[in-house]
């Protein structure tokens, strides 16, 4: 009992603010990855509030920069922080605030995309699907050169559960440009093959919207706060791949008629009878656009794509690019 009180009432020792941080290391935002600091401690405070209790959790920060989340997400009296950063400008400082946590942050300077997480936490910690999520969270404020390749990772990660998933249904709370593409519901302008590859596996809300004035440099859109949580049970039941695959080709062409993207999945000397046999199994409409699909249009799609695919396996090895490469080839 003790020790859970001394981790609930926990807070850092006395450091320079964030701003002074930036000066006294002179860290600079590079354009080139839209990077943006977050200065104001209160509206970080705000996101680790709104990502649920922490307490005693273990947290995952991706992208801590000069460190405005990764101190709010000590504040709330995590049992460990691990953040992952890539840019060595930052190490330094981080470097301050990790002497100052009395030993709850560890600092890894590497890449995101190939950091093997499932090894980091305790065995201890990992549940089974089914069961209450696990205490460990993903937090943080994704690098924008990145984000979406490291969405759609994580996003196959929750369907074959390994990765972060690995200790069960881990919870996400990120800061994204792209917010509203993950949460768009059907028939929104936003809506993308990133929303259908967010929401089919996962529970994804809007939580916050924070000003693009909040940050320095200011950038040119305010930024979307997001919180996964991954369903027992994805709303579609086909793997990742194949899913990936046909709302990919979907959106291929997305102000046209969906029969147009969706025709790519199949070799051009039989797509017009294969598109309409798909079409018909899966009872959609071929005259919805793409934004009008629903999670479960694509379900009957993917399950309807299943079976062709189980009749005929050529049509999931074939690539349209590759045939139109093969075509100019004996042009030229």
């Amino acid at each position: 009992m003790a020790a859970s009180r001394t981790l609930s009432t926990f807070r850092l020792l006395p450091l320079p603010t964030i701003r002074e941080i930036i000066k006294l290391f002179r860290l600079q935002a590079v354009k080139q990855l839209s990077q943006n600091f977050l200065l104001d401690l209160r509206l970080t405070d705000k996101i680790v509030r709104k990502a649920g209790s922490l307490t005693n959790a273990y947290d995952y920060e991706v992208g801590p920069g000069p460190g405005g989340i990764t101190r709010s997400i000590l504040n709330a009296s995590v049992a460990e922080l691990l953040v992952v950063e890539k840019d060595s400008q930052f190490i330094p400082g981080l470097q301050m605030l990790s002497d100052a946590a009395s030993g709850k942050l560890r600092i890894v300077h590497g890449d995101v995309l190939t950091f093997k997480i499932e090894r980091a936490f305790p065995e201890s910690l990992k549940r089974q699907w089914e069961d209450d999520l696990p205490n460990v969270h993903i937090i943080g404020n994704l690098p924008f050169s990145v984000s979406t390749p490291l969405i759609i990772t994580w996003l196959e990660n929750v369907s074959h559960r390994n990765g972060p998933f690995a200790y069960g249904r881990t919870q996400m709370t990120f800061q994204k440009e792209v917010a509203e593409r993950l949460t768009a519901s059907t028939g929104s302008k936003q809506r993308s093959r990133l929303s259908i590859m967010a929401q089919y596996p996962c529970d994804v809300q809007h939580i916050l919207t924070i000003p693009g004035q909040a940050f320095i440099p200011k950038p040119e859109v305010d930024s979307g706060v997001v919180h996964f949580t991954p369903l027992t049970r994805p709303r579609i039941g086909q793997p990742f791949r194949l899913v990936e695959r046909v709302v990919q080709n979907a959106f291929q062409f997305r102000r046209k008629y969906c029969h147009r993207g969706l025709g790519m999945l199949f070799s051009e000397a039989r797509r017009l009878e294969s598109t309409g046999k798909l079409l018909r199994l899966a009872d959609v409409d071929p005259t919805l656009r793409p934004t009008q699909l629903s999670v479960l249009h694509f379900k009957s799609l993917c399950d309807a794509y299943r079976k062709m695919c189980d009749e005929d396996p050529h049509h999931f090895a074939y690539n349209f690019r590759e045939e139109l490469k093969q075509k100019s080839e004996k042009r030229g």
